[in-house]
């Protein structure tokens, strides 16, 4: 169903917006149909204390799954690339730092010396980030960096730290090489590029050398080598996001695509707002109300969306079928609620949610 934006009416024409679309004939009735349902799944599990779920239902959904062809690929040569590489730098999604590391990159890692980086730490909880570096280190992840490619912030730390580890670690039969070879490696979507690029600002005061984008699969294959650093002399090497061929649970999964490792489609942008309307509500992160213009913190996603799609004028006409023939009605667009609603959140409008 298209996603556009109605152009305003003119003053003194009122738009009548039906409340509820329960019964209908044609293909967009059963759309409707069908979105409710899907809208209804999470609610099974009941309100806890406050009204609010205490529990997500996915309704038997399984772990999402998404392993392209270039993913397998790039696993195979990031392995081949290893012989070359003094440092590995691990970057994740600040907001979601203990889920979706994948746990071949972890076998990939060896013995070599590992960096984390936690990019995007502008949109994650500050106030999460002592629990965080604790539950890691228990983990045996203790050389972690919390980053803010957009705004360098951080960045300059990983330098002299990956320079560090390299000079008190063996060099792997490459002691006569006075240069350093990074492997950046994660999963798809965290700033992979934008940290090489940040990088590259901040110490060569050079331009972009690697493509991003704002959804998963930007980077394709391993790329040669991309100086970063002139003393000491450094170059990285951008990989493809690799995700694992089988996510451990559906839960991970939804995390994954909150944050946008995961393209929407394959998930639903339906269960996504509904998940992330609940994970706003456990965490206790109300910015939403305030955005949305609610009186209070709301536990179904319909109403929610409902406020999102009629501040923004999106509506669509359907067909009901009464007891004196079809009706066409107006009613709240909630496919285009849904995708603003997961915007706002990746761009840190709802606020700075920490998902693990």
């Amino acid at each position: 169903m298209a996603l556009r934006r109605r152009q305003q009416r003119p003053p003194g024409r009122v738009t009548r917006v039906a409340p509820d679309v329960t019964r209908g004939r044609g293909a967009a009735a059963t759309a409707m149909r069908g979105w409710a349902g899907a809208l209804r799944a999470g609610a099974a599990a009941g309100p806890g204390p406050g009204g609010l779920r205490q529990r997500f239902d996915f309704g038997g959904r399984e772990a999402a799954s998404w392993f392209p062809g270039h993913m397998a690929k790039g696993l195979r040569r990031m392995r081949a690339s290893l012989r070359s590489a003094d440092c590995l730098v691990e970057v994740h999604d600040a907001r979601i730092p203990l889920s979706g590391r994948n746990p071949l990159l972890r076998e990939v890692l060896g013995i070599r010396p590992h960096v984390l980086v936690l990019n995007k730490m502008d949109l994650a909880d500050p106030c999460r980030q002592p629990t965080v570096l604790e539950h890691l280190k228990q983990g045996g992840c203790s050389h972690v960096v919390f980053t803010d490619c957009r705004h360098d912030s951080n960045v300059k730390k990983i330098v002299p730290l990956v320079a560090k580890l390299v000079g008190d670690s063996p060099r792997y039969h490459r002691a006569e090489n006075s240069e350093y070879n990074i492997l950046v490696i994660g999963v798809p979507n965290v700033g992979k590029s934008s940290l090489i690029n940040s990088l590259r600002r901040l110490h060569l005061k050079k331009g972009k050398a690697t493509a991003v984008g704002g959804e998963p699969g930007v980077t394709k294959a391993v790329l040669t080598r991309i100086q970063v650093s002139e003393k000491p002399l450094m170059y990285l090497v951008d990989t493809p996001g690799v995700l694992s061929p089988k996510l451990g649970d559906v839960e991970t999964g939804m995390k994954l695509a909150l944050c946008g490792a995961i393209r929407d489609h394959l998930v639903g942008e339906d269960i996504m707002a509904d998940y992330l309307l609940y994970t706003l509500n456990k965490r206790q992160q109300f910015g939403y109300v305030r955005r949305y213009g609610l009186a209070e913190p709301r536990d179904d996603i319909a109403v929610v969306l409902r406020s999102v799609a009629l501040a923004q004028g999106w509506t669509q006409r359907v067909k009901v079928l009464t007891g004196t023939g079809d009706v066409n009605v107006t009613v709240p667009n909630y496919p285009a609620a849904a995708c603003e609603f997961l915007r706002d959140f990746r761009a840190g409008r709802l606020g700075r949610v920490t998902l693990d």
